[in-house]
């Protein structure tokens, strides 16, 4: 069963179960996480569910697209090498992925 655990900008954890193919925006969003707006739904329409990634869970990803990448620089707050949109990151298998969640997605 895949796992995320969010960090809050304030420092936060909390460690939510998903299932696989689920997103990292969609197992935020259905246990009511702060932190993560996704205003769009996961349409990759907006930045609302924008995250900074834990380097070395970067590789287990699959590889931004050439629009999310555009969508990053629409970010409330600056984008880092390390930011992605939880809406693309798709979780299969027993991964565990490290997230921490902006200030601000608006």
């Amino acid at each position: 069963m895949p796992k995320v655990t969010y960090t809050s900008a304030g420092g936060g954890v909390r460690v939510l179960d998903g299932n696989a193919g689920d997103s990292v925006m969609e197992i935020a969003v259905r246990n009511g996480l702060p932190g993560i707006v996704a205003d769009c739904g996961g349409s990759l329409a907006c930045s609302t569910c924008h995250v900074f990634v834990r380097e070395e869970d970067l590789e287990r990803l699959a590889a931004m697209s050439e629009l999310e990448d555009e969508m990053l620089d629409g970010t409330a707050e600056e984008r880092r090498h390390n930011s992605r949109l939880s809406c693309q990151l798709k979780l299969e298998g027993d991964v565990h992925v490290y997230v921490e969640t902006p200030e601000s997605q608006v």
